[in-house]
């Protein structure tokens, strides 16, 4: 059915080098559109919207040179935010507020850029929008560094964060290796649940040799003792041992590795601000083995560092926007378009998948990814990650640095 009106684009959660490259994939598809007169974008997504924080992005559509910049430029260019919407049963006035502003500016057209937790507004938005009749299509677009939104074969943005892990692993241990003396450094990537990005230090040792000696992942529980062996057992083949560590490690009980040293904060979901796991394995192996060690936490260049971003992520994310806004104009509400990987050589599928099975959820790196003795991974999991970080994009500077757009 033919649905013509305004749309409405926002960003949610945690940045990454390739969410704005899916915003793009967005404006274009907007563009193409007969059906789309004006797309709106959302400062700080769902709770800038409900201030009215709201900017015209039709200023954009046909403007390849502004489009190209902005695919290359790091963060969420129209900002973020962590907003839980309430549960639907409460009937809040949240909801009134929201579609009485559809309403307002002839919002047909609903695109939400996020990761686990924007499904979730997504999926309420749309629950809520049949229970008024209200004729919108509401879109979920994927974005996420940790690759964990299940149904999909990975996330735009994972690609991109696992080129820096991999390379920024290299790199340490290539500095490691001047020495001689025994010493342990260990460093901490983001991932709370899921080991995703971790697993992605692996690539530089299989490839080249030079890497992580051990690898530790949150699907797996840690055991201090075992890993003190681990770590001597590495250092009898050579002095220095690089290991790579998820900030969510935890024990059998469910106590993270690194607990004792975080604050205890939780953010508006729920979710416990992690930091400090590095830190805490590195006094163990300095009171255990009493070798040079130390910790390193990647922490935001992680998600930032788009000067190294994966060319086939920045192609697929662009892709993914465009077809999200293929799939609404084709009647499609409350989904999520997703990759699915093609037999062969490397290629993707874009489908559509329903955004009830996809919110909330989170998807585990398989048992088959992590070997035996849960310190480090198989030749399946490098070789499912290895072409997503595939190929570099040009980019454009000036005065040695690079140049990126600003919309706000």
């Amino acid at each position: 059915m033919i649905l013509k009106g305004n749309a409405i684009v926002g960003q949610s959660g945690g940045p990454t080098s390739a969410i704005n490259a899916t915003l793009s994939g967005v404006i274009r598809g907007c563009h193409k559109s007969e059906e789309i007169s004006k797309l709106y974008g959302m400062e700080n997504g769902i709770e800038g919207f409900l201030n009215e924080d709201i900017i015209d992005l039709s200023y954009l559509f046909g403007d390849e040179d502004k489009l190209a910049l902005l695919e290359l430029t790091p963060s969420s260019a129209l900002g973020s935010c962590r907003r839980k919407l309430p549960p639907l049963e409460n009937k809040n006035e949240i909801y009134d507020k929201i579609f009485t502003l559809f309403k307002k500016y002839d919002i047909r057209y609903f695109f939400y850029i996020g990761g686990n937790d924007s499904m979730d507004t997504v999926l309420k938005l749309s629950k809520y929008a049949n229970s008024i009749d209200y004729d919108i299509r509401i879109m979920g677009v994927p974005k996420t560094i940790d690759n964990d939104l299940v149904l999909t074969d990975h996330t735009p943005g994972f690609g991109s964060a696992a080129k820096f892990i991999a390379t920024t692993i290299k790199e340490i241990a290539c500095d490691c290796s001047v020495y001689k003396i025994k010493a342990v450094t260990i460093v901490e990537m983001m991932g709370r649940d899921a080991g995703w990005l971790t697993a992605a230090a692996a690539l530089p040792k299989y490839y080249d040799g030079l890497g992580a000696d051990l690898i530790y992942l949150p699907e797996f529980f840690f055991e201090d003792d075992k890993f003190i062996s681990s770590v001597n057992e590495q250092l009898k083949t050579h002095p220095n041992v690089v290991v790579a560590v998820s900030e969510g490690i935890r024990y059998e009980n469910g106590t993270y590795v690194g607990e004792g040293k975080q604050s205890g904060a939780t953010d508006a979901f729920g979710h416990k601000y992690l930091a400090g796991t590095a830190k805490y394995l590195e006094m163990l192996v300095r009171e255990k083995i009493g070798c040079k060690v130390r910790s390193v936490e990647l922490n935001l260049p992680q998600r930032c560092s788009a000067h190294i971003a994966s060319a086939t992520d920045i192609d697929e994310s662009v892709a993914i926007g465009k077809s999200a806004v293929e799939f609404a104009l084709d009647g499609k509400s409350g989904k999520m378009p997703i990759f699915v990987r093609q037999s062969g050589e490397y290629s993707v599928k874009i489908e559509c998948a329903d955004v009830n099975e996809i919110a909330n959820k989170v998807k585990f790196v398989p048992k088959g990814f992590i070997n035996e003795e849960g310190n480090n991974v198989t030749k399946e999991c490098i070789e499912y990650i290895t072409p997503l970080i595939i190929g570099e994009k040009t980019k454009k500077y000036e005065n040695g640095m690079p140049v990126h757009l600003c919309l706000k």
